[in-house]
């Protein structure tokens, strides 16, 4: 019996201070047609779009017990990622025969998120232009990680792939454990954390306006042609690449990983409990986070072009330019 079948009468659970705004948005059926304006509504308006079942066929049983007894044991990294564009697979040894295995099932899982995506928010599909599969093996609660590597923490995403330059990071989770929830914790959307810490972090001043530079200047644009043309000798050149946007982003992140001021603060605290084989997708970069527990996971990142949204005043990227009231 499938993961999946196994667990369809799990729930996604929230358990919210009494203060919270409403953040997650739960959808039972998510493949009938008349969610699918819903979904990508409250996905643009910076909530996390939670699926009691995964919308989608999972990997086999087989393959994801090859991923979860096989992949531990031979990590080179802390994940092991498959990146669509050029079919590269890190986070194993070059000579590893399970490279082959394990490139086929993230590959395939990353169609399957890409083709679930085209399906229910096709203006963001056609502005996807970065997608990466990864498959996370470790325990997430305990792992004593410095700060700004800690997941269990809660921040905003920052600088994936180098940078973004506003554009958006979108991330697509599948709980594989069969037996664990995966505990998620929040603070809320980015423009609650801004008006409450933005000028404690350094990014707003007394009248909500950010005090940083956002915007790309002419020096700015060269580095990163600079940095475009060496991608096309080594696509890892692409982490090398920044902008004052993400440069405030990552400023931003760290703030929330660092202060104790914010690590204290309860308002708009809630944790949400998601049971195996459950899914949720959300923009990271504008719904703080944090995962407290869980192992096995699958998590596919893509970046979406600023430019597709049909809510940009929900983007880090506006509330940045225009201004947050304290």
């Amino acid at each position: 019996m499938s993961l999946q079948s196994e667990q369809a009468d799990a729930q996604v659970r929230i358990t919210a201070h009494p203060l919270a705004p409403e953040v997650l948005a739960t959808f039972t059926d998510p493949l009938d047609p008349a969610a699918a304006e819903s979904i990508a509504t409250a996905l643009e308006s910076n909530h996390i779009v939670g699926f009691p079942r995964c919308p989608f066929p999972l990997p086999a049983a087989s393959d994801l017990q090859f991923l979860c007894t096989e992949l531990p044991t031979r990590l080179k990294l802390k994940n092991v990622s498959y990146h669509g564009e050029g079919g590269r697979l890190t986070g194993l040894e070059a000579g590893d025969p399970a490279r082959a295995r394990t490139a086929a099932v993230l590959g395939e899982h990353l169609a399957a998120v890409t083709a679930f995506l085209r399906q229910v928010a096709p203006h963001l599909s056609d502005g996807t232009f970065l997608t990466k599969c990864s498959f996370r093996p470790i325990q997430e609660r305990g792992r004593k990680l410095k700060p700004h590597a800690s997941n269990e923490l809660v921040h905003v995403d920052a600088g994936a792939y180098g940078a973004t330059h506003g554009d958006r990071i979108l991330r697509f989770f599948v709980n594989v454990n069969s037996s664990e929830d995966r505990v998620w914790a929040t603070k809320g959307d980015i423009a609650a954390v801004l008006a409450r810490h933005g000028i404690r972090a350094g990014l707003l001043d007394g009248d909500g306006r950010c005090r940083l530079r956002i915007r790309k200047n002419m020096a700015d644009h060269a580095f990163s042609s600079a940095v475009r043309a060496l991608s096309r000798l080594n696509p890892l050149a692409l982490s090398l690449d920044s902008s004052p946007y993400d440069r405030a982003m990552r400023r931003l992140h760290n703030y929330m990983k660092d202060s104790e001021t914010f690590k204290a603060d309860p308002q708009g605290y809630a944790e949400i409990r998601f049971p195996p084989g459950s899914a949720w997708m959300v923009f990271t970069d504008s719904v703080s986070h944090a995962s407290l527990s869980g192992q096995f996971a699958l998590v596919t990142t893509l970046l979406i072009r600023r430019a597709a949204l049909r809510q940009p005043h929900f983007a880090p990227y506006h509330l940045l330019s225009a201004g947050v009231p304290a």
